[in-house]
């Protein structure tokens, strides 16, 4: 099984994808857009910028836990990851998103 962008609505009726790896992990997740158009524009920017090392920044919580955003080519943020344990598996992560989201499929949970 390949990764997926699932796209959903919020409770403030905004739209939102979670890239799920394989195994069903979430290992990005985007802001809110107000309108589905955004949030696919958001996921092909996500499929075009994953695959560039330069384009993530790992930063670390308060808590010590680490987690990574993925940039676009213009600084802005399209994907936040969970919170890892250690910096170790934060990288792991990047490496999956890199993986995962090129070819990922697009799965949207809106039209159900």
């Amino acid at each position: 099984m390949m990764g997926k962008f699932i796209i959903s609505k919020r409770t403030n009726d905004e739209f939102q994808f979670n890239l799920k790896a394989s195994n069903g992990e979430i290992i990005l997740s985007s802001e809110g857009y107000k309108t589905k158009v955004s949030c696919k524009n958001g996921i092909e920017s996500v499929q075009k910028n994953s695959p560039e090392i330069k384009m993530y920044e790992i930063k670390e919580a308060k808590n010590g836990k680490f987690h990574f955003n993925l940039k676009a080519s213009n600084g802005q943020v399209i994907g936040t990851s969970q919170l890892y344990a250690s910096e170790a598996s934060c990288k792991n992560g990047i490496e999956s998103v890199m993986k995962n989201a090129p070819t990922a499929t697009i799965v949207d949970e809106t039209e159900k």
